[in-house]
């Protein structure tokens, strides 16, 4: 389950973990913060007593998603036209 919220300067999107009654433990919340110029991943510690908080630039999160489909090794994106990616 996830849900979906607009705030004034972020999209805030939130994973629920869901299991069936007594399969497993359930996860905290995941906790996704997009932003015009980063996006942040938030979760609560094990512990649950502090955030555990991952900043992704855009360039970073372009890479993270083309690397998600791509076969092991090592790769560098390059810009054309100046245009970025």
């Amino acid at each position: 389950m996830f849900t979906i919220e607009h705030d004034f300067d972020a999209t805030v999107i939130t994973l629920i973990d869901e299991a069936e009654p007594n399969t497993r433990p359930l996860n905290e919340d995941v906790v996704i913060l997009s932003f015009d110029d980063r996006v942040v991943v938030e979760q609560m510690s094990p512990e649950g007593d502090e955030v555990v908080r991952v900043v992704f630039t855009m360039h970073q999160l372009t890479e993270l998603r083309l690397a998600l489909n791509l076969p092991e090794g090592n790769y560098r994106l390059e810009q054309r036209d100046g245009k970025g990616l």
